[in-house]
């Protein structure tokens, strides 16, 4: 496999099309601290564009004003399922009021891992659900352990409107094309460069690379080769890497691939 990143000057390649990192929490410390050297190293790694998901409601305003000050930087507002009993209906009302300046709902789902009832994340996770497809914008979606219940929750509530990612996609090779059927990405972050990533691993050489996105989750979820670091969108050249050695393809085809599968899904990303 010829890998044709680099030209003779060390410095990406004239073809390169810029990676996009569908998921990083660049309000969030320490990359907010000095966002724009964290923004300028992701320039010189050849990502271009960075969607940054929603957590908690007080960080919206915070997002909107990233996104205002620079023009790589995408909100999707949501309240995530650790703060599910956040949702009560004058948060909700907010958010069905600045949602449509964002690209996406999210980081929105189910995590049995959290100490909020699973019970409340559902109604949280349907509610916004329920906006997003109202507004016709994807959704980015957390889950963890809870895969069958996720799917059937997307399913009663038409997600196959708006379609979406799977966000750190953890499950198995055959949900993730029940996600697939209903219109989803299946987002591969930094644990695809862990060696004991094995299941991770098997749903990217058996998945279509078509069917795939990149992301970073930064500051969490960082690379084998940074490990100890807080991540960075600049890491994002190691998962594709990962991802093109697994599938065989080279890195340029990978990004491609990657690049047009994350517009496509996620089409209120601005690239001119």
């Amino acid at each position: 496999m010829e890998t044709v990143l680099l030209n003779e000057d060390n410095v990406l390649c004239d073809e390169w099309p810029g990676l996009i990192d569908t998921h990083c929490h660049l309000d969030l410390e320490p990359l907010s601290a000095h966002l724009a050297d964290v923004l300028a190293n992701a320039e010189r790694a050849g990502v271009s564009h960075c969607v940054v998901p929603g957590v908690h409601p007080d960080g919206w305003e915070r997002m909107a004003g990233l996104a205002g000050r620079y023009k790589q930087v995408f909100p999707a507002y949501g309240i995530h399922p650790m703060h599910a009993g956040l949702a009560d209906d004058d948060r909700l009302s907010h958010l069905a009021s600045i949602a449509a300046a964002g690209v996406a709902i999210g980081e929105i789902g189910l995590d049995p891992a959290y100490t909020i009832p699973l019970e409340r994340q559902e109604r949280a996770f349907r509610d916004q659900l329920r906006l997003a497809v109202s507004l016709g914008l994807p959704v980015l979606v957390h889950c963890r352990r809870a895969f069958q219940r996720t799917l059937r929750i997307l399913q009663e509530e038409g997600a196959h409107h708006v379609g979406g990612l799977m966000h750190a996609y953890s499950g198995s090779s055959e949900m993730a094309r029940e996600f697939i059927r209903l219109g989803f990405a299946i987002s591969i972050s930094g644990m695809v460069t862990r060696n004991n990533s094995l299941r991770l691993h098997r749903v990217v050489h058996e998945l279509a690379l078509e069917e795939l996105v990149l992301e970073t989750d930064a500051p969490d979820l960082t690379p084998q080769r940074y490990r100890g670091r807080p991540n960075q969108p600049a890491y994002l050249m190691e998962t594709l890497q990962a991802v093109a050695r697994i599938k065989g393809v080279d890195p340029l085809a990978a990004a491609r691939s990657c690049r047009a599968r994350s517009l496509a899904v996620i089409p209120g990303i601005q690239v001119g």
